[in-house]
């Protein structure tokens, strides 16, 4: 099992950064790949992006492209979501996701924090 802890989430106003951080914790050994996620209210889960577990290897999508950025620190087991040029249209629950060996896509997910920025 993987446990997933968000934090970092707040209130910032437009063209705002934040910084997300996502804590991995036990079986982090067997973590290939972490995600991050947001859902708004009334929409449904949306893909931000994705980072090898080496951090080697990153994809955004494309709503979040050039103003996003993730990174990786193995050592704490974390991964981070630089959050730059905030819009009101990002306002939304941020969830980090893990895909292990074994598994089929994101096995593992985190509570979620929410990110709210105002116009």
């Amino acid at each position: 099992q993987v446990q997933l802890v968000e934090s970092g989430g707040g209130l910032v106003q437009a063209g705002g950064s934040l910084r997300l951080s996502c804590a991995a914790s036990g079986r982090t050994f067997s973590i290939v790949a972490m995600g991050w996620f947001r859902q708004a209210p009334g929409k449904e889960r949306e893909f931000v992006g994705r980072i090898s577990w080496s951090g080697l290897s990153t994809y955004y999508a494309d709503s979040v492209k050039g103003r996003f950025t993730m990174s990786g620190e193995n050592a704490k087991n974390t991964v981070y979501l630089q959050m730059n040029s905030l819009k009101p249209e990002d306002t939304a629950i941020y969830y980090c996701a893990a895909a292990s060996t074994g598994s089929t896509g994101y096995a593992y997910w985190g509570q979620g924090t929410q990110v709210t920025v105002s116009s």
